[in-house]
């Protein structure tokens, strides 16, 4: 039998056809997964000529296969977050590492972790999935964090199950701010209907799209606060950053003195829209909110909020566990600009943007 080599390739959708489970792979050599989002890698990917003619389909059991044949890195870190409060920037500060691979939003590992596959068969497929992304293409990579979907954190224990000595964070924000980011432009998770059954489901009748948003992003920072008192995760609030990623986050992640100065080249470049100059939106949003928003979002998600909020600090006076670093502070024009603007849009929005 020919061995399975599949050196230089990454899974990038996996999907049912006649009841049996594909994986469609690509080719991306030695190329860092750099972009803010899995799927930006993947559309620059496929334009590669090599990609427009060659393509490569497996049975769901060469991800085991694989992982036997080259084990890749295991994750060293899981990203959990509320959405559009600062995820995607410290994916973007790690990913300036040649010592990290940044998974953010894998469509197939959400896939995967959302499927009906029988348990066992579905463990094999995720920690071959993610030894795939963990193979060391460039030669220097020492470690690979993975960033979920923010609906995700309804399949953490399956992760773990998984993976139990990965260690996690929760990251979150006002959930004001949350709401209006996601009226402005809603998160496939804010759409009725638009990502299936998850964790922020209620079944109840809903009353236009405040209410709508608001409780399932109380649903959401629920879940969060229940996972991260059950599993130990750590809850991260969106004013630490960036700073956190010179102190505690730092820690989290393992980086060194050398580290800690490289990922800070990230915060002046907006996280998601490189091109773009930063403008801080949190007053703006807030002024923005209408008082049916702010009475939904005090009704259904102020009250997780707040317990996150103590989750999150090291004593009863609300001073959180990290401030932010002084130079590229949240109020620093650089780092307001960037973490607000980091937050506008999630990994993926409804309708999408041209």
């Amino acid at each position: 039998m020919e061995r399975l080599n599949l050196e230089g390739w990454l899974p990038i959708r996996v999907w049912q056809q006649a009841g049996e489970w594909q994986v469609d792979w690509c080719w991306f050599g030695d190329t860092p997964l750099h972009q803010p989002f899995f799927r930006d890698a993947v559309e620059d990917a496929l334009r590669l000529p090599f990609n427009q003619v060659f393509r490569r389909q497996t049975p769901l059991s060469a991800l085991g296969d694989w992982q036997t044949t080259s084990p890749g890195l295991a994750p060293s870190a899981f990203i959990f977050h509320a959405s559009r409060c600062g995820s995607t920037l410290i994916s973007q500060m790690l990913a300036r590492l040649d010592s990290h691979i940044v998974v953010s939003e894998s469509p197939p590992l959400d896939a995967l972790l959302r499927s009906g596959l029988p348990p066992a068969e579905r463990r094999v497929a995720i920690e071959g999935l993610l030894s795939a992304y963990g193979q060391r293409r460039l030669g220097s990579e020492q470690r690979l964090v993975i960033k979920l979907d923010a609906w995700n954190i309804g399949e953490l224990p399956l992760l773990r199950e998984c993976f139990p000595d990965t260690p996690w964070l929760f990251l979150y924000r006002d959930p004001l701010e949350i709401a209006v980011s996601h009226l402005r432009r809603p998160g496939m998770h804010m759409v009725p209907g638009m990502i299936g059954a998850s964790v922020l489901d209620d079944d109840l009748p809903f009353a236009g799209r405040e209410d709508f948003i608001a409780r399932r992003l109380g649903r959401l920072l629920q879940a969060g606060l229940a996972q991260c008192r059950e599993f130990g995760g750590l809850a991260v609030n969106y004013s630490e950053l960036p700073g956190a990623m010179a102190g505690r986050l730092a820690d989290f992640f393992g980086l060194d003195d050398v580290q800690r100065e490289q990922v800070f080249a990230a915060v002046g470049q907006h996280a998601k829209q490189p091109s773009e100059e930063f403008v801080g939106d949190s007053d703006d949003k807030r002024r923005e909110a209408s008082v049916l928003l702010r009475e939904r979002v005090e009704r259904w998600a102020r009250a997780p909020y707040d317990a996150l909020v103590a989750e999150s600090c090291i004593d009863g006076t609300g001073a959180f566990a990290s401030k932010p670093a002084p130079t590229v502070g949240m109020h620093s024009p650089v780092g307001a600009g960037l973490l607000a603007k980091a937050a506008v849009n999630s990994s993926q929005t409804y309708p999408p943007k041209p």
